[in-house]
């Protein structure tokens, strides 16, 4: 069975464990249960991002492994010494010195990837002989039966919509719902990845400047791409070189974004979508980078699918 679309209930930071004398005279005293926090039992708190977990997980357990085997080999040595906390210890700092770890922009980039596709719009040529391309962008799957999220700038006129997920499938897709307030589509792909796994969306809640994320999608129709930076600002509003629209309630971010990027996914460090891609600032028509990018929070994004789970 498929899974629906995922959301994670990520805080910034997991409670302190509790102290062990505490716990114990806590245990020798009779004291009354507390009801369950309603906030844990939820469904949406339940629904927690499986994906760059294990990765996390299978690291740690590789380090710890590999300390532990050193410090085995030498316990088994001929008059070796008592193995001590210090022989561990000295143990994983040579495998952390001597084994390069993944940066955590990489990690991100790794777990959402999956659900990144390239999206084009065609329209016929005059004659209708011919598909011409119309747009290019990004766009990411947020329920694994194959529902995207995207700019509908990239398809809006489109004759014809085609997608490109991450193993190369490619596939024509409809679209299936619009909110143009926020420049967003929703496409449904007519074909899918056996494998293939949606994307973990994230309350924005608890985001912050100076929070770490990266950019995922294709540049001048180029990548997949990645680029990392930092959330330099919430609430923001941009208008259209145009004037013609103005999209409020935004995330800025100077994470590298270009014509491309639209319609691609913005992920915090944990590797889950706090905003959609959707508009660069650009003071010329060059239509080029300065440094400040703008983003649909996923909440309005979701809500575009039918779907609000924070």
């Amino acid at each position: 069975m498929r899974r629906p679309a995922l959301y994670s209930s990520s805080t910034r930071s997991a409670p302190e464990a509790p102290d062990a004398a505490a716990e114990a005279a806590a245990s020798a005293a009779p004291a009354e249960v507390p009801p369950p926090d309603a906030a844990s039992t939820t469904p949406a708190a339940k629904r927690r991002f499986r994906l760059s977990q294990p990765r996390v997980l299978w690291t740690a357990i590789a380090v710890l492994s590999a300390g532990l085997l050193v410090s085995l080999g030498l316990q088994l040595r001929p008059g070796s010494h008592q193995l001590t906390q210090k022989d561990i210890d000295n143990a994983v700092m040579h495998t952390l010195a001597n084994n390069v770890m993944p940066s955590a922009a990489a990690k991100a980039a790794e777990a959402v990837r999956p659900a990144v596709v390239r999206v084009m719009g065609y329209v016929k040529s005059k004659d209708g002989k011919e598909d011409l391309q119309h747009g290019v962008g990004t766009g990411v799957v947020i329920v694994d039966k194959g529902i995207i999220l995207t700019n509908l700038h990239v398809v809006q006129g489109a004759d014809s919509i085609k997608v490109t997920f991450f193993d190369g499938l490619e596939s024509t897709a409809s679209i299936t719902g619009m909110q143009p307030e926020n420049d967003l589509a929703v496409l449904q792909a007519h074909k899918i990845p056996d494998d293939m796994i949606a994307a973990t969306m994230r309350s924005t809640a608890d985001l912050a400047p100076g929070d770490e994320v990266v950019a995922v999608g294709f540049p001048f129709g180029i990548g997949p791409s990645v680029s990392a930076g930092v959330i330099s600002g919430l609430k923001r509003s941009f208008r259209s070189p145009e004037g013609k629209q103005e999209i409020n309630n935004l995330i800025q971010f100077d994470a590298a974004a270009n014509p491309g990027n639209s319609g691609g996914p913005l992920v915090t460090m944990d590797g889950e979508v706090v905003g959609i891609v959707t508009a660069i600032l650009n003071p010329t028509q060059q239509r080029t980078f300065i440094g400040i990018g703008f983003a649909v929070p996923i909440e309005n994004a979701a809500s575009a699918v039918g779907l609000h789970p924070f």
